[in-house]
């Protein structure tokens, strides 16, 4: 009798290994790009928040450098860089109970508009506190950021002068 010799199998994958590595090629690629898109909100929520800061800063000190405070008015202060534009207390954040209004303004930088309202309180004689709250991601249907303003969207800003 002859015997026959049984050859080997040629090396190979099978199909469930093939199967497992693209399931697990695809969850590789799909996490890398769920990764890389939060990273890029939380960039632009990052640079928002930046200019926000940048933009309150700005005012605050500007308008407490002024000479005659309850005269500061950003639009004729700074001109036409960054665009500022006087608009009424309902189109922008609410002043506190007890304090002064001095105005609500929206600021545009870069494309996106900021809304920032200035305004301040003697909280003993001879000191005034002045204070800025700028928002951004305004709706403009409603004219409003919702019953209250969330933290991640805005920035309060207060200092102190003599007056």
């Amino acid at each position: 009798m002859m015997s026959m010799k049984r050859s080997k199998a040629a090396g190979g994958f099978t199909l469930s290994e093939v199967m497992a590595a693209i399931l697990v090629l695809t969850v590789a690629v799909l996490g890398t790009s769920a990764y890389r898109y939060h990273a890029t909100l939380d960039v632009r929520k990052a640079d928002l928040k930046t200019t926000g800061a940048r933009i309150g800063c700005l005012l605050c000190e500007t308008w407490c450098g002024v000479g005659d405070p309850n005269s500061f008015n950003p639009v004729s202060h700074f001109g036409t860089d960054p665009a500022i534009e006087s608009l009424t207390a309902p189109q922008g954040p609410g002043t506190p109970s007890g304090h002064m209004s001095l105005g609500t303004y929206k600021i545009t930088v870069d494309g996106v508009d900021y809304r920032a309202t200035l305004f301040w309180k003697d909280v003993s004689a001879g000191l005034r506190a002045l204070s800025v709250i700028v928002v951004w991601e305004w709706d403009q249907q409603t004219q409003s950021m919702g019953s209250n303003i969330p933290i991640s969207k805005s920035f309060r800003l207060t200092t102190y002068v003599t007056n």
